[in-house]
Order: C-alpha cells, then sequence, then structure tokens
C-alpha cells in the first residue's frame, strides 16, 4: 500500500482500535483507491482521504421509553452524518441489538459511495439504535419509535438529513417515526424515505434494493453473454431485501434454493416458488416468525439450526451458480468463500452491505469469480429514496412502472460506470476497485470544489 493511504489507515485504527467494522470498511477501501495516489495526487495534496475517513457528526442521545408493563426502557440512539459534500445525508436507521458506533460509521461511510454512484445528490449517513423490535408488541414499537424520533428530529431536514429504514426498520417503525416529526414540527415534508404510499411514499421502494440487486446482477451477467434464467441460485436473509431479491430472481425464471433468518437456514431442493415465498412473506412480515416453520410446512425442505460453534454456515455449501447474500455483514468467511467456489459459484452479488470478510473478499476475487460489491449492487433501495425525495418535493407520485424504469436505469448505468472506471483505474470485471473508485472520485471532485469543509 502507498505511504499516504497506509498513514490514513494506521491514523483510523489508532484512533478507532475499537471498531472493527470501520476499520475493516476503510481497509477494503483503501486497498481500492490506493491505486489513485499516483494518478490523482490532488487527493493527497487536500487531504481528502484524511478528511473522507472522519464523520462530519456524530449524534449520540438516550431514548427512554414505557414497555407494556409501565416500566421505562432505555436504549441509545445514533446518527452519522458522513458527508454532505454531494448532498443531504441520507442512508437508513437500523434497530438492532448489535448496533454501535463501529457499525454505523462502517454503514455511513459505505453509503457515501453508494449513494455517489446512483447518480443522484445524495450523501451519506446511517443512524439507529440498540433497540430490538422482535418480540415487542405495536404499542412498545410506537412508544420507542416516537421517543427516538422526539431527539432525532432535531437533526435531520428534507434538505439536511433524509433517514431510511434498514434492519428492523420497516413501513411500521417509519409510520410511527413520521407521525412524531409532523406531531413535533406541525409539518408535512419528506424528512422519511420508505413512508406508505398513502402518505407521500413511492411506489417500489419496498422492493427496490432486492430489485436493483438483480438488475444490476443480470447486467453483469449480460456483458458475459449468460442470463438468470434456469439458474440454481442461493440467497441468505429472510428480510426485506431477501424476500425481493427471491422475487425478481423468480421473474427472471432462476430456482432459488435457499432463505435464512437469524435462527438457521432452509434449503429447498425443489425451489422456493411464488406460492412458498408468499408464506415467507406472512410469516417474517405479519407473524413475524421463524424460518423453522418452512421447513414444518413444506416437507421438501431441510432446516439446519446455527451452530454456534461452526466456522462455516452450510447455505454457502449448497452447490449452485449463482450466490445472493441478502442478510448480514461478515456472514461469508474465507471457508465460506471457498465452499460457494468448489460448489461452482460463478458470481457472487451482495444485498446486504459488506457480507463478505476481507479474507473472504481475497478468496472470491482470486477465483475469477464475477463479485458484484453491495456500494453498487444493493444501491437500489437508496436509488429509489432519492426518487421517493424527487416525488416529495414535486408533491407527485410516479406510477410503479415509472419507478421501476427508472430503477433499471439507475442500476444498469452503474454498472457501466464500475465497469469503464475498473478497467481504467484497475483491472477489467474488478467491481469492487471500480465502485469504490467510481464512488470516491465524484466525492473528492466535490470535496475539492468546496475548499477545506
Amino acid at each position: 500500500m502507498h505511504d499516504a493511504t497506509q498513514k490514513v489507515l494506521d491514523h483510523v485504527i489508532q484512533l478507532d482500535p475499537n471498531q472493527p467494522e470501520f476499520i475493516q470498511a476503510v481497509t477494503s477501501f483503501m486497498n481500492s483507491v490506493d491505486s489513485l495516489v499516483e494518478e490523482v495526487p490532488q487527493i493527497v495534496y487536500h487531504k481528502v482521504l484524511d478528511r473522507m475517513v472522519e464523520p462530519e457528526r456524530v449524534i449520540m442521545f438516550r431514548v427512554p421509553w414505557f414497555d407494556d408493563d409501565g416500566q421505562v426502557q432505555i436504549n441509545r440512539g445514533f446518527r452519522v452524518q458522513m458527508n454532505s459534500a454531494i448532498g443531504p445525508y441520507k442512508g437508513g436507521l437500523r434497530f438492532h441489538p448489535s448496533v454501535n458506533l463501529s457499525i454505523l460509521k462502517f454503514l455511513a461511510f459505505e453509503q457515501t459511495f453508494k449513494n455517489s454512484l446512483t447518480g443522484l445528490a445524495m450523501g451519506g449517513g446511517k443512524g439507529g439504535s440498540d433497540f430490538n423490535p422482535k418480540g415487542k408488541s405495536d404499542g412498545e414499537v410506537m412508544r420507542f419509535c416516537q421517543s427516538f424520533m422526539t431527539e432525532l428530529s432535531r437533526h435531520i431536514g428534507e434538505d439536511t438529513d433524509v433517514p431510511a429504514g434498514d434492519m428492523g426498520v420497516g413501513g411500521r417503525e417509519i409510520g410511527y417515526m413520521y407521525g412524531q416529526y409532523k406531531r413535533l414540527q406541525n409539518k408535512s415534508v419528506g424528512i422519511l424515505t420508505g413512508k406508505g404510499p398513502s402518505f407521500g411514499g413511492s411506489f417500489i421502494r419496498p422492493e427496490a434494493t432486492g430489485y436493483g440487486l438483480v438488475y444490476l446482477a443480470a447486467a453483469m451477467l449480460e456483458a458475459e453473454n449468460k442470463s438468470l434464467y434456469g439458474k440454481d441460485c442461493l440467497v441468505s436473509g429472510s428480510g426485506n431485501v431477501a424476500q425481493y431479491t427471491v422475487e425478481k430472481l423468480l421473474h427472471m425464471g432462476a430456482k432459488v434454493l435457499t432463505m435464512s433468518d437469524s435462527s438457521g437456514v432452509i434449503i429447498d431442493p425443489s425451489g422456493i416458488d411464488e406460492k412458498k415465498l408468499a408464506f415467507v412473506k406472512t410469516l417474517k412480515n405479519v407473524r413475524r416468525g421463524r424460518m423453522a416453520e418452512y421447513a414444518q410446512q413444506f416437507k421438501e425442505a431441510t432446516y439446519l439450526p446455527h451452530n454456534g460453534s461452526s466456522s462455516t454456515n452450510p447455505l454457502w455449501d449448497v452447490k449452485a451458480e449463482y450466490a445472493f447474500p441478502c442478510a448480514t455483514q461478515n456472514e461469508i468467511n474465507e471457508l465460506d468463500a471457498k465452499n460457494l467456489i468448489a460448489n461452482g459459484i460463478k458470481l457472487v452479488a451482495e444485498g446486504s452491505n459488506m457480507p463478505t470478510t476481507l479474507e473472504a473478499d481475497h478468496v472470491l476475487m482470486d477465483s475469477g469469480i464475477l463479485l458484484a460489491p453491495g456500494k453498487a449492487s444493493n444501491a437500489g433501495g437508496v436509488a429509489v429514496s432519492g426518487l421517493e425525495m424527487a416525488q416529495n418535493s414535486q408533491r407527485l407520485q410516479w406510477t410503479p412502472e415509472q419507478v421501476d424504469q427508472q430503477l433499471q436505469q439507475i442500476m444498469k448505468n452503474i454498472y457501466k460506470n464500475i465497469s469503464s472506471v475498473a478497467e481504467k483505474y484497475s483491472t477489467k470485471n474488478n467491481f469492487v476497485d471500480g465502485a469504490n473508485i467510481a464512488g470516491f472520485l465524484k466525492v473528492s471532485d466535490a470535496m475539492i470544489a468546496q475548499g477545506y469543509v
């Protein structure tokens, strides 16, 4: 690594030694942009790299709320406003027990470049809480969301910071938070995306991340004279991204063999068809149940509970052509990556943020398979969030067909961009470098133009 990039990385490690996810994200990014130091020396002269790894603002606050027994509970809330060089901060809110500053800084850092790739005027941010909505009543979730928004409302705005949903934050949570914002501020503006269509939301927003993932994978395969039709696919996760990834894969004629949740994995050799997917949607979205019930309902499927002591995930040891990790960060380790290659995987398209460890990244890239990094492949969600912002500003609502058409075009443009940048600055089909460098160049140009802010 060049002295300039190594110096920045060493400084991050020195300042934030207890933030492993953030260090991992910065390390991966620095590996990609390292080659630019000689070709674009102004990024060093203007200390762009040094500034880019520091959030513009980090907000942390307490969130008190009453549970159904009348007891006061306390959670911790966050908003990381990473970079506003190309537009207002934009990025999701995550409600999950694992949420901490390291995870949110990594997500906000990734979001900055992901948003840049969409071509829309959006900066990067991320937020959330260590609150766990699982097992909570609607009343408890509502009271938590109202308390969370009471503080968050001080720091966001339609031209400042526009949060969205993420893990643990769906339409229910967005609705409660939006209602509280209106109550506090006495105005109806697009300060959250992912809203219901009846109160300013965009059609295709729930589907956007999963659909966009498949659209980008299809563009990559088309360039290689291949397609999704008739191919066996692995999908991890069973939340919003996984559900709509499966749905769009089925639309394109693929066969999906797997899904999962935090408890375990289902493997269905007969394929997860539209009927089975409808069962999963009801199970996870309405009843908030566990994937073990899938195997009870469909006897041809096998359910494998997660073994905490296991060093591999059995989902990634199933023979297939294409893999779509859609669960969470670092879900594919080095051994999992080797299993994927051994079982004939030709493409890995990331639906979740940073689903592969650094060691797994090296295995997959050295194997020569097609690897679509999350910065590019899961940008569909924030792309349609940007389109929702545009609709809110115009006080219009576009048809599902109009939104889907724009989403497809954005994902095709992202593929063209990362492909051409990879060929210019790295090697052909190194889409990890292509995404990092393409996103970085746009943000860095804006930062330099705006001075030392």
